[in-house]
């Protein structure tokens, strides 16, 4: 058979194209690789579990207070009002994505991509069959590359897609410490601690956020020569979490912007870590990859339609017309402040400002940029410039 389209890959973008698909009545084939698990902090707001239809068996854990803890050990706790983050572990979140998309119509392929090829009889993306080790061919009308920060797809089909800058994410799940355990290492249950200090990231940040009876510690970076599980070991020993069983480990790279283009004119449009589209400052990703793969899904339902390869550029028309403000001022920021732990000891000094709390989390539980306070946006935006012009010392009570 022909399929209308072939998705590649799997995890939270790839899943959410499937499945947007699928529900429209085409025809949709989703390969993916068994078994692999990205690491990830698991973070989801609320805007996530509405769009999406998240349902509260995938919460594992609800978060109402973010800290944030500076290279000399300052820590600001900045509550969650009016909701909570949800944590979800990808172990489980991804295969209940894949599922639903199955469960919409989506046929289900595991095995491991390999390349795309064309001929009279049209566009095929030939991959590997795990369970013959046989090579298959899928004939498609369009493909969705969906299948991570270091794309195959986006190498060969993309312009650009070979030089997505990246940073290098690793975590580890352990199980989380009994109450009086969590006390005695400082470690609450609902709350996400994110770590400022160059000794256990140089360039990003360092993570213990909670998973129900799991935690996920980890760290990323950008700098070659790092060794990410020393300083994961480290930020383990600080937070007095060293004995605590580990479960599993993983790494794999984080794109840090979302590629100028994203499909190849013909009939290939990219979506999630494929296409760069983890927000900077914060890694976060998971929102956005759903949120690319459904952008991904409505490009190709157009150019099915229409029969105009043009109509793939939707996808990032789409996208950046929503997010692409948010993700220029995240920007700035990781920009700003991510240099040095003088900055960092700054940035954590900033978010002291209870207009910086409210305005960073309307928008983090919202996903857009809070515009009816601007005299709170002039007022962070001159303490902004004091601290990075160092016309202030950083401020603690």
């Amino acid at each position: 058979m022909t399929y209308d389209v072939v998705v590649i890959g799997g995890g939270p973008s790839g899943a959410t194209a499937a499945e947007d698909l699928a529900r429209a009545g085409r025809t949709v084939a989703m390969l993916d690789r068994d078994g692999r698990i990205k690491p990830c902090g698991g973070a989801i707001p609320p805007r996530a579990v509405t769009d999406f239809a998240i349902p509260d068996s995938q919460i594992v854990a609800r978060v109402n207070t973010a800290r944030m803890i500076s290279p000399t050990g300052r820590r600001v706790d900045i509550p969650i009002e009016n909701g909570y983050v949800g944590m979800v572990d990808r172990e489980h979140f991804d295969e209940f994505l894949r599922v639903r998309a199955t469960k919409a119509g989506a046929e289900r392929l595991t095995g491991t991509y390999l390349r795309i090829e064309r001929d009279a009889d049209g566009t095929h993306v030939v991959y590997r069959d795990k369970a013959t080790s046989e090579e298959r061919r899928l004939t498609t009308k369009l493909i969705i590359g969906a299948d991570g920060a270091r794309s195959n797809v986006a190498k060969t089909e993309v312009p650009g897609g070979d030089k997505i800058p990246y940073v290098i994410a690793y975590h580890e799940i352990v199980k989380a410490p009994a109450p009086l355990a969590a006390a005695n290492a400082d470690y609450d249950p609902t709350r996400c601690d994110v770590i400022y200090d160059g000794k256990i990231s140089p360039d990003f940040y360092g993570w213990v956020f909670p998973h129900g009876e799991h935690a996920s510690i980890g760290m990323g970076t950008g700098i070659d020569g790092v060794d990410l599980k020393k300083a994961t070991a480290d930020l383990r020993a600080a937070c007095g979490l060293t004995g605590c069983e580990t479960i599993r480990r993983e790494g794999a790279p984080i794109p840090l912007r979302p590629m100028d283009k994203w499909d190849n004119g013909r009939d290939v449009v990219l979506a999630g870590d494929a296409a760069g589209v983890v927000a900077p400052s914060s890694g976060e990703g998971i929102f956005y990859a759903m949120a690319g793969g459904r952008a991904a899904a409505t490009a190709a339902q157009a150019c099915l339609a229409s029969g105009r390869a043009k109509d793939l550029q939707i996808a990032r028309k789409m996208f950046m017309k929503e997010h692409g403000t948010v993700f220029k001022v995240l920007r700035v920021m990781q920009n700003a402040y991510y240099k040095s732990d003088e900055r960092r000891e700054r940035f954590v000094s900033l978010c002291h400002d209870v207009d910086v709390q409210k305005l960073t989390f309307e928008a983090y539980m919202n996903k857009k940029l809070v515009s009816a306070r601007p005299l709170a946006h002039l007022k962070i935006g001159l303490k902004n410039m004091a601290h990075i012009l160092r016309l202030v010392s950083p401020v603690w009570t």
